[in-house]
């Protein structure tokens, strides 16, 4: 915003505002936006008032910097210096949202797939990303409104996503939705690419796609493929390893493959979630053992495992350290003499403790020539 101040004969004051648009147009220009618009959105048209280029590279300062609506955009702009935005002085005022949704109609009709890909390479290779671990989720995107012409049906040529009814991590199952699938690198987590689902999609099938696309973008299989338990699927799994690559995920409880696998750490004494002691026969050295096992309704002490010290068991509690946890002292309190934790445990003692009593302390001499009486 332009505002005149007072300023000595022959020369004019004249203020700017920047705010943080130098920071976003310093990586913007790193990135290669503007090249990368004017090549993939071209102006062909000799009616258009600013160059799609222009009106998107503005329309990404504002998501960045502010992210106001598009009907506000033109008053968000007339704030700023004109130039930082690629704008003439009179360029604030072109910013009218229906010349900004038009020209966001040429970029959904551009090829966006291959804008993406090699604004991402030059990403990767300018600021030196390191893709050898990428992290994938997905979420649901809620809209507001009954969007009936969004049914999937392709437009001018172009695959459309399904604004639907489907399972709402924001649970809001009365509204309509989109799937976002996002893919991270663990390098500061920087997004690599996305893709839109129908509302109603599932996790399952979206990883094979979306793992094809990681290896066309980072040139090969040699990153390691980090997802939830929607991954643990064999068609998935088996993609991933007969193309070459590697994955982590967490395998659900409802697979065969984890009960078994329990079932071998129990049988070859492995250890395992569950923590189990099993002293060798006859031997007298003390094991220690870890709290048992929460179960719902009522629990049965048992004293091969609840760590008391009995003569049957050869589970020993060790006495608690310093600044242990109240459940830590509540597992170690039947192991104290009269309930009582002892001193320096950092345990307070129980309502039904009765605290032994403490010698008292010396009353000191005085100390002569204090003037004391």
């Amino acid at each position: 915003m332009a505002v005149a101040m007072s300023a000595p004969a022959g020369f004019t004051l004249t203020t700017r505002y920047l705010g943080a648009l130098p920071l976003a147009g310093h990586f913007a220009g790193r990135m290669g936006l503007r090249r990368l618009l004017d090549a993939w959105v071209p102006a062909d048209d000799a009616r258009l008032a600013l160059d799609p280029a222009v009106v998107i590279a503005a329309v990404v300062a504002n998501l960045a910097v502010e992210h106001r609506p598009l009907y506000a955009l033109s008053e968000w702009a007339a704030a700023y210096e004109p130039s930082l935005l690629y704008l003439g002085e009179d360029g604030p005022g072109l910013l009218n949202d229906d010349r900004v949704g038009r020209v966001l109609d040429r970029l959904f009709r551009a090829d966006r797939g291959s804008l993406l890909t090699e604004l991402m390479v030059g990403v990767i290779g300018e600021f030196g990303i390191d893709c050898s671990q990428l992290h994938n989720d997905s979420t649901s995107v809620s809209v507001h409104g009954a969007y009936k012409a969004a049914d999937g049906t392709p437009a001018a040529g172009t695959p459309t996503p399904a604004i639907t009814r489907g399972h709402s991590r924001d649970h809001r199952p009365d509204l309509k939705q989109l799937v976002f699938i996002l893919t991270v690198s663990s390098d500061h987590a920087v997004p690599l690419i996305y893709r839109l689902a129908d509302g109603n999609t599932s996790d399952d099938p979206t990883h094979i796609p979306t793992w094809d696309a990681l290896v066309k973008l980072t040139g090969g299989p040699g990153f390691l493929y980090v997802a939830d338990c929607k991954l643990a699927s064999e068609e998935a799994m088996g993609h991933i390893h007969r193309g070459g690559g590697r994955f982590i995920t967490v395998l659900p409880r409802s697979r065969k493959e984890d009960a078994a696998f329990r079932a071998w750490m129990q049988a070859t004494g492995r250890p395992g979630p569950r923590r189990t002691a099993r002293p060798a026969p006859g031997s007298a050295s003390p094991t220690r053992c870890g709290p048992p096992a929460r179960r719902r309704g009522p629990q049965r002490r048992d004293t091969a495992s609840c760590g008391c010290t009995t003569a049957a068991s050869s589970c020993v509690t060790p006495p608690p350290a310093p600044g242990r946890s109240r459940r830590a002292c509540r597992q170690s309190r039947m192991t104290w003499p009269g309930g009582c934790p002892p001193r320096g445990s950092g345990c307070a003692p129980p309502r039904r403790c009765t605290p032994r009593p403490r010698p008292p302390s010396p009353t000191p001499a005085p100390v002569a020539g204090s003037g004391s009486p």
